[in-house]
């Protein structure tokens, strides 16, 4: 990949907080394509929304991409379900083709209309896309796979649509592919020699502490709470 990689848009998407399907609980998972010209500012694409801002939405998970090359595997794996056959079923405010996490770093920045975005972390899937696929395991395979999406941070508020180029303006950490970076996280890697390099990049906190308890406590972290819902089925 280089400097002048660039991809097109195929869908920008935003969707509402509604009550989702555990008592007391909310989502804006269910994403729907916008048209025309969509703004883009530092909490992310005007109009979306977060169920729940405690660990959604924020300054560093402003904006989330998936990969809709992905959809094609989970078809496969999944079957034929109508959501897959179009943007939106992951969540995603960005659908592209061509960009997967062996593709983009940690740190990247791109252009997208008049707006400049970071990449500021993968995402962390939770419980709520078991409930939204009905696969009472769907969080652990996306973790698994590695076919997670990735958060931006907004550098640059700005404007765009569907249509337009995604292009790589810089790449400040160009060995630590969002791939890398997974495998580092979910493969549940107590290895210093492995683990400390990462302490050298812009990592957000949650992935910084994540790292550091590791190599603390020779020990890795229980996911059950995030990946099977506060109910623990």
């Amino acid at each position: 990949m280089s400097g002048s990689t660039a991809v097109a848009v195929d869908a920008l998407l935003a969707g509402k907080a509604r009550a989702y399907t555990r008592p007391g609980t909310s989502s804006a998972i269910d994403k729907r394509p916008l048209a025309g010209a969509v703004r883009i500012g530092e909490l992310g694409i005007e109009g979306d929304e977060q169920g729940d801002l405690r660990v959604h939405g924020g300054v560093d998970k402003a904006v989330h991409h998936y990969a809709f090359d992905h959809y094609a595997t989970w078809r496969e794996d999944l079957g034929a379900l109508p959501m897959l056959e179009a943007p939106g079923a992951f969540g995603e405010n960005i659908s592209t083709r061509g960009l997967t996490e062996a593709d983009v770093c940690l740190g990247d920045r791109f252009a997208l209309g008049s707006a400049l975005l970071e990449v500021s972390q993968g995402r962390q899937p939770c419980w709520k896309l078991n409930d939204r696929f009905g696969v009472a395991d769907m969080a652990r395979r996306v973790q698994a796979t590695g076919r997670t999406g990735w958060y931006y941070r907004v550098l640059q508020p700005g404007t765009a649509r569907a249509g337009d180029m995604l292009a790589l303006a810089e790449r400040p950490h160009p060995g630590w592919t969002l791939q890398r970076l997974g495998v580092l996280l979910y493969q549940r890697v107590l290895d210093p020699d492995q683990l400390e390099p990462a302490l050298a990049l812009p990592l957000v906190p949650s992935h910084r502490k994540l790292i550091e308890r590791r190599l603390e406590q020779g020990a890795v972290e229980d996911w059950s709470r995030r990946v099977d819902g506060p109910s623990g089925r």
